[in-house]
């Protein structure tokens, strides 16, 4: 470490005022982003005044964190990337460390979980040994939400674990609780109820200590958690307070959310009237704060709850116009994206600005998987090399078994879904120089150099599986979803990329015709 970076390292634990302003700030949580855009402009002033570049662009981030919660994302990103840019330019590593955390938070709000996974390692990477443990733990945290986005949740739940502990041993109740709530929410995210269940009771135990309220989005995931299991009663105990006012919503959503989950417990139990009590409140409270996305789940559940009650006519018409809006929001948020990516790079330099689109224009948009056109760009370059070195290369087309059933089923925002999980499991089994990519619709394409036909089946059963096993419950209820796979080898690498393709696809549909849910390579 150079004598200038010690030097700024040092200065974090300085105890000037202006130091402990900044660390106070940054240690704020999330449902406090409101109350520091004024602190951070009064400390960014005084450090210009002192000549502190560093606490400078320490204040840049904390506003840059505004302006993203405030839905200024594009503005926001901007900010980030040109602190990332100075803290890499002047050997700043924790400034680095906050700027990837920051673009974390950006690439996870426009939809790209690869990015925000990048970003959120290197924000831990960055970080020094003696960086404050609250801020430690926060990063954490980051990357905790990036593994679980990713598909990683047993990662992710490593990482909220290390969190915690920090936050047990500072004894930051308030803290503890909002990683308990993250963890309790992601365990029933992926159906595990045992787990989501000992976190609330955890939740529950500290708050009867500490004689604190949940917050209405704590209140939220403990309902949740007990609708896993029937609880239906312990729900509508949960949610009371919520009802008559006496939990304030923390957050903008909170008590559509809130409200929302207890009309799908009443109808679960039977009360249909009572249900439909709850979800005219939530159509309300969607409508009054602008909830486009929860006002499309509250139509889902309307029409769930026609369908309960015997009245399928209104229950179709309800489904048609949840996808209707689905449609219309997925198109404003695409929208919203590409002003926020563009707002980004607009401001970055040239060069970096064409390499990363350069970069986006070869990935799938939903997935993050490579898509065709870099398979087309990159395939015949891995089979000249395999040719001119006489190693092998395999290949291996995978398709999703009865896809239309889930579109048609559940809905295209499930079967987006369902390709996003999927996508991410390929990225797991893309280890080393494997490369996947989705061709199109439901078609996925790994590329195997060096990899005999061997290793390559092996490998292709075991993505196979863990497609099977994943946690689906959550996102397909009973519907399974499986893989058929066809993969081909040239073991000395002397074929073209038409020849591999066609014969990976024969292989592929001779899955299908043996009955789907399975890998066929070359027969010897």
């Amino acid at each position: 470490m150079t004598t200038k970076a010690a030097e700024r390292d040092h200065a974090l634990a300085d105890d000037t005022p202006l130091a402990a302003t900044l660390l106070e700030l940054e240690s704020r949580g999330v449902e406090a982003f409101r109350t520091v855009r004024a602190p951070a402009l009064e400390a960014q002033q005084i450090a210009r005044e002192a000549g502190d570049e560093e606490a400078v662009q320490r204040t840049h981030l904390l506003l840059a964190d505004v302006q993203m919660r405030e839905g200024r994302v594009g503005e926001g990103g901007r900010l980030a990337h040109q602190v990332r840019d100075w803290a890499e330019q002047h050997d700043s590593p924790y400034v680095l460390a906050r700027a990837h955390r920051q673009l974390s938070i950006f690439y996870r709000l426009v939809g790209d979980v690869s990015d925000a996974l990048t970003h959120a390692v290197q924000s831990v990477a960055h970080l020094t040994d003696d960086v404050p443990p609250k801020i430690r733990a926060r990063h954490l945290m980051t990357l905790a939400v990036g593994l679980d986005d990713s598909g990683s949740p047993a990662d992710g739940d490593r990482r909220y674990r290390e969190a915690l502990k920090i936050a047990e041993e500072l004894d930051d109740q308030d803290f503890i609780l909002l990683i308990l709530n993250n963890m309790a929410y992601s365990a029933y995210e992926v159906g595990d109820e045992s787990a989501a269940r000992a976190l609330t009771d955890r939740m529950r135990a500290i708050m009867a200590a500490t004689g604190c309220r949940f917050a209405a989005n704590l209140l939220d995931t403990v309902a949740r958690v007990d609708m896993m299991s029937g609880r239906y009663d312990a729900v509508e105990t949960a949610l009371a307070g919520v009802l008559d006012g006496r939990v304030v919503a923390n957050e903008a959503d909170a008590a559509a959310e809130c409200l929302l989950t207890l009309a799908e417990a009443r109808r679960l139990a039977g009360r249909y009237a009572d249900a439909q009590v709850a979800l005219d409140r939530a159509i309300c409270e969607c409508e009054a704060n602008g909830l486009a996305g929860l006002r499309a789940r509250v139509r889902q559940e309307q029409a769930a709850l026609h369908a309960a009650t015997g009245d399928f006519r209104a229950a179709y018409e309800e489904h048609l116009l949840f996808h209707t809006a689905s449609s219309a929001l997925h198109s404003a948020q695409r929208e919203s994206r590409a002003r926020a990516m563009q707002a980004v790079f607009e401001a970055n330099e040239a060069r970096r600005a064409s390499e990363h689109f350069r970069e986006m224009a070869h990935r799938d948009a939903l997935t993050g998987l490579y898509n065709r056109r870099y398979v087309n760009e990159r395939l015949p370059a891995l089979i000249g090399e395999a040719t001119a070195t006489r190693t092998p290369i395999s290949v291996a087309i995978a398709d999703l078994d009865h896809f239309k059933r889930i579109n048609d089923t559940l809905s295209h925002a499930t079967g987006d879904t369902v390709l996003q999980h999927v996508g991410a499991l390929l990225q797991e089994a893309a280890s080393g120089p494997i490369i996947a990519a989705r061709m199109g619709g439901e078609e996925f394409l790994l590329i195997f150099p060096g990899i005999d036909a061997v290793e390559a089946t092996r490998r292709c059963e075991l993505l196979r599986l863990r497609i099977r096993t994943h946690g689906w419950q959550p996102v397909t209820g009973a519907l399974p979803v499986t893989s058929s796979i066809g993969v081909t080898t040239a073991p000395d690498g002397r074929a073209t990329v038409s020849a591999l393709l066609s014969q990976a696809d024969r292989n592929l549909y001779a899955a299908k015709r043996a009955g789907r849910d399975r890998v066929v390579a070359d027969q010897a």
